[in-house]
């Protein structure tokens, strides 16, 4: 299998900077997209060989996922089953025969930490959420979790810790997560690999001078850990303040 997930910061602005080459050109089996910032009936993706999951935020022009995959799931759900969680279409979980696979667009805790309580009881719902799935089969996870976890994983992470997305409260909660019985496939195969990063701010030449953050992921399952081929990052696909990671992992969906 091999899979990617993207934060395209508005989809229908990531169309106008080639985002259909870069989905064809990645030939995914599965492909998943976080901060879609659609509405039903906003806009028609014609993917021949890919069926298509869309959930929506609420609120218009914010946050939204999906998933589009060659092979049918066996079954669909999105959200955390939690109501007062799932108004940000920020969850979707494709079910295949050996594996369930997540996408997920973790709440930011914004400037200041001021959105932060919400932040880590999404955290805790997410990792019950998890660890439910993972009493049943393997379990991948992907999306944009919005935290660079270790020093290793931000530019500058002197200047910025206590900052959103580099707070101890977010690393910590990311700690538990890794302990409850999940692998970063990425720091698995790479753990001391130095300027890997996903998300460059759109001021101060971020992205040329590559001073970014690794904020998105592919995680897995404890029981899918002797399953990971490869992790992969590619910053050199434009059409969003994030790149496209993957993974590819020896099993079929």
């Amino acid at each position: 299998m091999k899979a990617i997930s993207w934060n395209v910061n508005g989809l229908r602005a990531c169309m106008g900077k080639g985002f259909l080459e870069s989905f064809n050109a990645l030939a995914a089996d599965v492909f998943c997209l976080q901060e879609t910032k659609l509405q039903p009936g906003q806009l028609q993706l014609d993917l021949p060989g890919y069926r298509q999951y869309w959930c929506y935020a609420e609120k218009k022009g914010y946050s939204g996922t999906a998933v589009f995959t060659k092979k049918e799931p066996l079954a669909v759900t999105y959200g955390l089953g939690q109501p007062e969680l799932d108004t940000e279409g920020r969850v979707i979980c494709l079910e295949y025969e050996d594996l369930c696979l997540v996408t997920c667009y973790t709440p930011n805790a914004q400037r200041g930490l001021a959105r932060i309580d919400h932040r880590l009881q999404w955290e805790a719902a997410f990792r019950d959420y998890l660890q439910g799935l993972a009493r049943r089969k393997g379990v991948v996870v992907c999306g944009d979790l919005n935290v660079a976890h270790q020093p290793i994983d931000l530019k500058n992470p002197g200047s910025n810790r206590g900052n959103a997305g580099f707070s101890d409260e977010e690393r910590a909660a990311f700690s538990q997560l890794l302990d409850s019985g999940f692998t970063d496939t990425f720091r698995y195969l790479y753990p001391d690999r130095t300027g890997a990063y996903s998300w460059w701010s759109y001021m101060f030449n971020a992205r040329q001078n590559n001073a970014g953050w690794r904020i998105d992921y592919f995680l897995v399952s404890k029981s899918l850990e002797d399953k990971i081929r490869d992790a992969t990052i590619h910053p050199e696909i434009f059409g969003s303040d994030h790149c496209p990671v993957g993974l590819e992992l020896d099993v079929q969906v």
